[in-house]
């Protein structure tokens, strides 16, 4: 039997690989003509990398929702409305939405995932508090985490310090531009949300400046002074067993409840140079079934089909995360991805981490925000 060899590039983490890795062995079992490989880069790759270089070298691709402006702009991927499209309501909070653009849905979600709350529940236990449900409760929490010598903690590099940004502007009623045509925010919430930035970092460790998600969640669970951080693209598996501190995972704590989280997730494309494309689309369709995403709790992935996050395994696998997580889920704001938007992105959260870095006034970067997003598009 001659085999059709299909490539694929996702993020380097267990979440992203493992459960990719496994249900392209399961897919095997059903099409052994068919060889799915997983390559991996590094999770700055997945946030920046441009879809069309990665679709000129993979058949498959992992890819994170703001660059479907640039997809629909250049076709690099080939659209999946008719796969997706009849399991819309099969899917956590806005996944699909997030994908479509103009006609076209240009990616399955296989993972879902927004900014959410990680605990240490055995440091929590010490302050006598419960979980905070909103900033202000969060913020009481504050005072009483530092003077037991404890942190709280946050990943603000770059890019992570836009996404929050974003998160409390929309939570806020405030939320940003989602097109250079208008007015890029509010310029008094906007003020706001840096303030509450600023007050939140007087309980955390100066490095938290220097971490992105990954690095947040290792730290939290590898180390014995961070007790919580209120909004994270959550990695569900940093609640399974095996971590040295299992994290616990709740509904963002925003000023106005759970409410306008920026939604991250990812999708799985298939490239427009994909040479076998019936057979790369019939591993879509596998990967788009339930049984096949309620496979991934098994594999430390965190799927979006409604059917695996109410699975009796995910909650057992990773401490009720999806339970505990879900209303944020479904209030979850999508973030810009016009054409031309993955520019803005790059340089504006080194200009929100400036601030917070105490470089520049609130009133500059608010008006350096807008002048990058006007001058953004791509005509």
């Amino acid at each position: 039997m001659e085999k059709i060899h299909l490539n694929g590039i996702t993020w380097e983490h267990r979440r992203a690989i493992d459960p990719l890795v496994k249900t392209a062995d399961l897919f095997s079992q059903i099409r052994p003509d068919i060889v799915i490989n997983w390559d991996k880069q590094p999770l700055s790759g997945f946030e920046f990398t441009p879809v069309s270089e990665l679709a000129k070298k993979y058949d498959f691709l992992i890819l994170d929702n703001p660059f479907c402006g640039a997809i629909e702009a250049e076709r690099s991927l080939i659209p999946l409305n008719d796969i997706v499209g009849n399991i819309e309501n099969n899917l956590v909070g806005p996944s699909v939405a997030s994908f479509r653009f103009g006609d076209s849905i240009w990616a399955l979600p296989v993972d879902a995932a927004t900014q959410v709350q990680v605990v240490r529940p055995d440091l929590l236990d010490r302050t006598g508090f419960d979980v905070p449900k909103d900033w202000q409760e969060m913020i009481a929490l504050g005072s009483e985490v530092r003077k037991r010598g404890l942190y709280f903690a946050i990943g603000l590099s770059g890019v992570h310090s836009l996404m929050t940004f974003f998160t409390l502007m929309a939570n806020l009623g405030h939320p940003c531009a989602s097109s250079p045509e208008q007015s890029f925010c509010d310029q008094e919430a906007a003020g706001e949300v840096l303030s509450l930035l600023r007050e939140f970092l007087q309980f955390c460790p100066t490095e938290v400046l220097d971490w992105n998600t990954i690095k947040l969640h290792e730290a939290m669970a590898e180390g014995d002074n961070l007790v919580l951080c209120p909004a994270v693209y959550g990695y569900a598996t940093y609640a399974e067993k095996d971590q040295k501190h299992q994290l616990e995972f709740h509904d963002f704590p925003g000023p106005n409840g759970p409410a306008g989280t920026t939604l991250g997730g990812a999708g799985l494309g298939v490239s427009a140079s994909c040479q076998h494309v019936e057979a790369a689309l019939d591993y879509v369709r596998f990967a788009a079934q339930a049984d096949t995403q309620i496979a991934f709790t098994h594999h430390h992935g965190q799927p979006a089909r409604v059917e695996a996050w109410e699975s009796p395994n995910a909650d057992a696998t990773f401490q009720s995360y999806c339970r505990n997580t879900r209303m944020t889920h479904n209030k979850a704001w999508i973030r810009p991805r016009y054409n031309g938007y993955m520019s803005f992105q790059a340089k504006a959260g080194n200009m929100i981490e400036s601030h917070l870095r105490g470089e520049h006034s609130s009133s500059a970067i608010i008006d350096q925000l807008t002048t990058l997003h006007c001058q953004s598009s791509v005509a």
